[in-house]
């Protein structure tokens, strides 16, 4: 049987919910997995609601069509709303404790609260809360490996505007596996 991941990154545009979920479905490419992105874009485009499904597995993809993922990070309020209440039971749910408030009220699911806009803000950018995000849930799931991650990482911002951003997407990453490291791995 194959083993096969599935998440989906919730929030509103500009928070790097498509970006974040890209660079996951690169990366297992990469690894030479099978891999689905679908990303859906509410109608405002910056600010109105974005969410990308990944679907990675080490054999054939059934339906990339995902209605109860096995993981969700959501990034605000109406993404944990909407999102939340769809992880199948034995799921995974990240949430961004830094705009969120409250959690689930699900006790079928593992759910960590991941503050990934403090995170950027503390290395130097609000912009990559989206990898500290990205990093939490690769270290709670091993759907890839962060040598692959921060490989196509170097790919991806490897020049011009971007490659600033390198050095502190890397920090980004590092301190959004702390926050997970050692309390699960779905």
């Amino acid at each position: 049987m194959a083993k096969q991941k599935e998440v989906v990154f919730a929030g509103f545009g500009g928070q790097g919910v498509m970006t974040a979920g890209q660079l996951l479905a690169y990366t297992a490419m990469e690894e030479g997995k099978n891999v689905v992105w679908i990303p859906s874009y509410g109608p405002e485009m910056r600010g109105g609601t974005a969410n990308c499904t990944i679907v990675i597995s080490d054999g054939r993809i059934g339906s990339p069509i995902i209605n109860n993922p096995m993981s969700a990070c959501v990034f605000n309020r109406p993404s944990l709303d909407k999102f939340g209440a769809l992880v199948k039971k034995g799921g995974l749910l990240l949430i961004n404790s830094s705009l969120i408030d409250v959690k689930s009220g699900r006790d079928d699911i593992t759910e960590i609260l991941v503050p990934v806009n403090d995170i950027a803000i503390k290395v130097g950018n609000p912009k990559v809360a989206n990898m500290a995000m990205l990093a939490a849930f690769i270290e709670a799931t091993d759907a890839v490996s962060f040598d692959s991650l921060l490989s196509m990482m170097e790919k991806k911002m490897g020049g011009g505007k971007k490659k600033e951003l390198l050095e502190i997407n890397h920090r980004a990453i590092e301190e959004g596996r702390k926050v997970v490291t050692g309390k699960v791995n779905i």
